[in-house]
């Protein structure tokens, strides 16, 4: 079983398809995707998938790929989370969120997590920002916990096609035992 910083970066090294810009930023990606791999894998919590509007087109890449037949592997509970919740963006009084709060949790009795990516600014980050544990790529904010990159860059859809493989190609590893996230 691999280290997984060293696992990291020989994968991204490794792999034509993933920038060497991953390289520069892999101690932002390390703790957070670790701590996400670890919810998925060890405590068997859900994934609720959530982008700004800009973004809905990588929602549909992320949950099309990620239990593709051709992957070979378990089915992973990878979830829309606007699907299950029509206009998310209205949901910002407290009341609100407390009865979506109680839906996800009889919902998923071992818990979730949201993958929100996105700007910060969009009424969809809302619940994702203030929930715990979530796993945030964030645009245009430098937020703790996050992996923050830049809504105005040329290459931003080719850089989050690039941080999908490299997430996935974790996420297989993980469930593979070749990588060992938490230590």
């Amino acid at each position: 079983m691999q280290e997984f910083t060293n696992w990291t970066v020989k994968a991204i090294r490794e792999d034509k398809y993933i920038g060497s810009w991953m390289e520069e930023r892999k101690f932002d990606w390390i703790p957070i995707v670790a701590k996400t791999i670890t919810n998925i894998v060890d405590k068997g919590k859900s994934v609720l998938v959530i982008t700004d509007d800009d973004r809905d087109w990588f929602l549909h890449y992320v949950l099309g790929k990620i239990n593709s037949p051709k992957n070979n592997r378990p089915l992973l509970p990878f979830y829309d989370f606007t699907g299950m919740v029509k206009h998310t963006y209205k949901l910002t009084g407290d009341e609100d969120m407390e009865f979506v709060r109680d839906m996800l949790d009889i919902s998923f009795p071992n818990g979730y997590i949201f993958w929100y990516i996105g700007r910060s600014q969009s009424k969809k980050a809302i619940f994702p920002k203030v929930s715990y544990g979530s796993f945030l790529w964030l645009f245009d904010e430098d937020v703790q916990n996050s992996f923050n990159l830049k809504g105005d860059d040329e290459t931003l859809d080719m850089k989050l096609l690039q941080l999908y493989r490299l997430f996935d190609k974790t996420l297989e590893a993980a469930l593979f035992s070749h990588i060992e996230v938490d230590k």
